[in-house]
């Protein structure tokens, strides 16, 4: 039986490969043609209408696999390295949340909750704006909208460094650095999935894995040289390098022919109507399975964040210092790189539907067996190392989600209505994080650190986190019933 197992998994990846050169070799094709067509009717137009009138026309692209394989590397490249600045550098915001807390001046008699709302505003608008960037993504292209993403993400980070007031720095380093991260993240995982099929978990798994590797290189980065430089010329630093990053990024950014194809359709009448949302599929939208996924995104997205944010206060907590705290951070999200690459690739052979509702169920059991008993009254090096084993597996499987989520999407509706629902599914994570994080910081600051010592104040939160885990686990549990009565019962979906 396993033999027909592994028969049947070969046959299908094999067919997965043949489609997609398939597709290749249509879109090429249909772009081409096209191309000519548009050119001898601007030959022709003069004549019949004694006026010249433009008509749109995608570049022409050779006709060869070898150049679509050379242009779906330079899309992970470009949407990894998006992924590694803006993502990266919003995940390592506990870095200046440490160093924040700690400072007089603007930060003078501020609780760690308002500051913590500078990253929750900048994370949560990554994904809030999502409808938008993902409208004006088809209507300028994606290089227009990630090079105004890359110089709105220096103007931000200039602009905070000359912040005298808490307010300054919500409005800049939170508010304009998150509608920043956003025209350049919604670009990258909008455009990069319709570029594959057969390995698009892998892909997705590379591109996203850019927020781990990004924490694990900025978190430290940052920390010294806000030790060398001070925090002010750091921001002045990273804002320069992001705008250079994003915008040598933005020049390699486009979509896949096909798709290029028809927006540049599109396009025209879309200018005239104006920066609008776009219009979603409203048939899906009405569906149970799409009820199912925005309930996972919520639920996962409100919970997400929360362990990523508090991993360096919580570590102090069970003695660890400063410094070590803040490596919690770091090693956080070099399991998040790892995670999602290795779990990319075991989704593409075991179905990225069942992937989502493995790893959600993994991160749900590990925030309940693992952090939450850390904060029990056992002895020091109990509780250590039960926070090490959960740093490492949260990292691995709660961050897999994100990777997972746009493959899934496109799995169980297809890719060609990917762009009209995920602005809107984005969008739902990004409330989730608004409402999520804060939350947790308030349970965390409102309990009393007197009773048993000062982990005990983190067990509503870790309650929290958990529960909203578990929900998040029926959720996509609920989407993979769907999927089944869709299309009937299948291993690998």
């Amino acid at each position: 039986m396993s033999a027909i197992t592994r028969e049947e998994a070969s046959s299908d990846r094999r067919s997965r490969a043949m489609r997609e050169q398939s597709r290749s070799v249509i879109a090429d094709s249909i772009v081409h043609t096209t191309w000519k067509t548009c050119q001898l009717q601007q030959q022709l137009k003069p004549r019949i209408y004694g006026k010249h009138i433009s008509i749109p026309c995608p570049a022409p692209v050779p006709n060869n696999l070898s150049h679509r394989s050379r242009q779906q590397v330079l899309v992970i490249l470009s949407s990894l390295v998006l992924t590694f600045t803006g993502c990266g550098l919003n995940f390592a915001f506990g870095v200046y949340q440490s160093l924040y807390e700690t400072l007089s001046g603007p930060f003078a008699d501020a609780s760690p909750a308002s500051i913590d709302l500078i990253g929750t505003l900048a994370v949560s608008l990554m994904t809030i704006g999502a409808p938008f960037a993902s409208a004006w993504t088809k209507t300028y292209s994606p290089r227009s909208v990630t090079l105004f993403g890359g110089l709105l993400f220096a103007v931000a980070n200039i602009a905070a460094s000359f912040g005298q007031q808490l307010w300054h720095f919500v409005l800049t380093q939170g508010l304009l650095l998150g509608c920043a991260t956003c025209l350049t993240y919604i670009p990258a995982v909008t455009v990069a999935p319709g570029w594959f099929d057969g390995r698009r978990g892998l892909a997705m798994g590379v591109i996203l894995s850019g927020t781990g590797l990004g924490g694990v290189v900025w978190a430290p980065l940052l920390r010294y040289l806000n030790a060398t430089i001070g925090f002010r010329n750091t921001l002045r630093v990273t804002g320069v390098a992001s705008f250079i990053l994003i915008s040598a990024s933005a020049l390699i950014l486009k979509w896949e022919p096909s798709a290029a194809l028809q927006h540049a359709r599109e396009a025209p009448r879309a200018r005239r109507r104006g920066p609008n949302l776009p219009r979603a599929n409203w048939t899906i939208v009405r569906s149970r399975a799409f009820a199912a996924h925005a309930c996972g995104a919520i639920l996962q997205a409100a919970a997400y964040y929360t362990p990523v944010y508090f991993f360096s206060s919580y570590a102090r907590t069970l003695g660890y210092s400063d410094t070590a705290g803040a490596n919690f951070i770091a090693l956080s999200n070099a399991c998040n790189f790892a995670g999602k690459i290795g779990l990319g690739y075991l989704a593409d052979r075991y179905g990225r539907l069942n992937a989502l509702v493995l790893t959600t169920l993994l991160s749900a059991v590990a925030t309940l067996t693992l952090w939450l008993p850390s904060s029990a009254p056992l002895g020091a090096e109990a509780r250590q190392g039960l926070f090490i084993t959960y740093t490492c597996l949260y990292g691995v499987t709660a961050s897999a989600y994100v990777s997972l989520f746009p493959t899934a999407l496109a799995e169980q509706f297809g890719i060609q209505h990917f762009a009209s629902i995920n602005g809107l599914l984005y969008m739902i994570r990004g409330i989730g994080t608004l409402v999520g994080t804060p939350v947790a910081g308030a349970l965390i600051r409102g309990q009393s650190a007197t009773a048993m010592g000062a982990v005990v104040s983190f067990e509503k939160t870790i309650l929290m986190v958990g529960v909203l885990l578990v929900g998040a686990t029926l959720a996509v549990g609920w989407a993979r019933a769907e999927n089944v009565v869709q299309t009937g019962w299948k291993w690998k979906a």
